[in-house]
This record gives structure tokens, sequence and C-alpha cells, in this order.
């Protein structure tokens, strides 16, 4: 059974450890990040953007998959289904479609605007029982059109929106979509620790967390940071470990062209990478 992400992330931010969102873009990748988190008995969170959706053919099939996925698999840690930088008309959508947990990311109109979105969104996520994430600051680079140069986020925006009762609340505090770029400044940590101080302690949301380096996400954590996302790392990985199986001419051996094997190995990857993160990184193995 999916869950809401609101009990697993207030454990996590009282644990200070994180729970990761690892994003999903096909059935090997909900197959392998599962199959990492049961191994090493971590919550996750499973997060899809409207891209994504859309190419795997629309919220309803994205819920029927990840489903029946989790119940064949017989996967005992909790699993949140999210919506990632979801917009207004998404985030309805996923709602209706069974998604537990959604997303809005409002940060690109006038925060008015945001704030009178994210409080609808808030009051009808809640009336189901699902969890809901709201975003204020940008998020460097682009997601789904939402283009960001990566502003950090007012404190005294974040408490306006941490008020209305949001469940976990994403911050720009320098963090970028995508590869990081050779002169990134780095994380602001003075950011951070205001918005910390201003929500009153809201478990706040690292988006971008493929390629920062590990100390800087460890403290993140530390200072309140219960959520960190995915996406870019897993790709890579999966890139990699694709290109060594056929550059090694493994596709043309036997039936290795056979997409069960030929995606096998990156799949693997995925795992592996899962695994390692889970219990390196984000300190939330053993804690399903």
């Amino acid at each position: 059974m999916l869950v809401s992400a609101a009990e697993m992330i207030n454990k996590a931010h009282e644990g200070h450890y994180a729970v990761p969102q690892y994003n999903i873009n096909n059935m090997e990748w909900i197959v392998s990040i599962l199959k990492g988190c049961e191994e090493t008995k971590s919550p996750v969170i499973l997060g899809v953007s409207e891209g994504a959706a859309k190419y795997m053919q629309g919220f309803k099939n994205v819920v029927a998959m990840v489903t029946q996925i989790h119940d064949n698999m017989g996967i005992t840690v909790p699993v949140a289904l999210h919506l990632d930088h979801g917009s207004y008309e998404g985030a309805k959508a996923c709602i209706e479609a069974g998604f537990t947990s959604i997303m809005f990311d409002g940060s690109h109109f006038p925060f008015e605007e945001n704030l009178a979105k994210s409080k609808e969104l808030i009051e009808l996520a809640h009336s189901l029982g699902k969890s809901i994430e709201c975003e204020v600051g940008g998020i460097g680079g682009e997601e789904d059109g939402v283009v960001s140069a990566g502003e950090l986020a007012d404190p005294a925006e974040c408490a306006t929106i941490a008020n209305l009762g949001v469940d976990f609340l994403a911050a720009g505090i320098g963090n970028i979509h995508g590869k990081y770029p050779a002169n990134w400044a780095g994380l602001s940590f003075d950011q951070l620790e205001k918005i910390q101080a201003s929500t009153n302690g809201k478990p706040l949301v690292l988006h971008g967390g493929s390629g920062i380096p590990s100390e800087q996400v460890k403290k993140a954590i530390s200072m309140g940071v219960s959520k960190v996302n995915v996406n870019t790392e897993l790709q890579l990985e999966f890139a990699a470990a694709t290109r060594a199986y056929v550059e090694a001419g493994k596709d043309q051996q036997g039936k290795g062209y056979d997409p069960r094997k030929l995606l096998k190995a990156g799949s693997d990857a995925i795992v592996a990478k899962v695994k390692a993160m889970n219990t390196d990184f984000f300190g939330c193995a053993g804690k399903a």
C-alpha cells in the first residue's frame, strides 16, 4: 500500500536523516529503486515529473504501474508516490489519479499568487489524506519547462507558506537541477539556517541532490533538510552501465540484444547506487 509522505518525513526530521526522493522514468526505474530501498530497509518517495508521467502514458498509468510493481514485489518499506514540480492543474490531476503526495511549484508566480494556489492545494490534499510540498525561491536550472537562476528563498515568504500547514517545503538555497557547473558556489547554509528558524523547524527539501558534495548534503540534513531529490545521478549511472555493456559487445553475444538483458546492467547499477546513497548519503538505511 502506498502511503502519504508526511509521516516518513517527520520521522526523518526528528531523527536527523533524510528520506530520498528518487525520480522514476520507466518500469526499470521503479523496480530498481524499490529493490534498493527494500534491501536497505529505507523509506522512499518515488518522484514523477509531469514530463515523465506523459512519457509513461499519464498519471493514472503511473499509479497503476507503481501499485502493481510494489505489490508484486512484496515491498514492506514505506513508499509514497509524489508529483515533482507540479503545476496547479497537474497537482489536481495527480490527486484525482491516486498519487499519495504532491508538489505544487508556484515559485515562478508572483508570491501572492503562489500563496493563494498553495493554500487551496494544501487544503485539498489534506482533506484526502495526502501530503503536499510547496516551493519558495528558485531551484537553478530547468525542470519540465520551469527555468530558474537559483534565487535564494526569502525566509519571510517561507514562513508564510509554512504557516499554511504545508508538510514540507522546497526552498532555494543555491541548489541546481542537473549537472553542477565547475564554478558553482555551493549551498548557502546561512540562508538555510534563516529559513529553518523562520519556519519553526519545518522539514525542508533539497532539490537537485545529484552532484552536491556529500559533506554539504550531510550538513544540510543536520540543519533541517529531511528530503533530498535525486534524478540525474541515477540517469548517469544507468547510462554508463548500459554504455559499458554495449561497448563490450555483450549485446552481440547470444541474445544480448534482448531488452531484458540489454537494460539489466543499467538497472543493476541503479540498485547499487540507491543502496549506497541510502546507507552513506542520507542515513535512512534501517529507518523503515
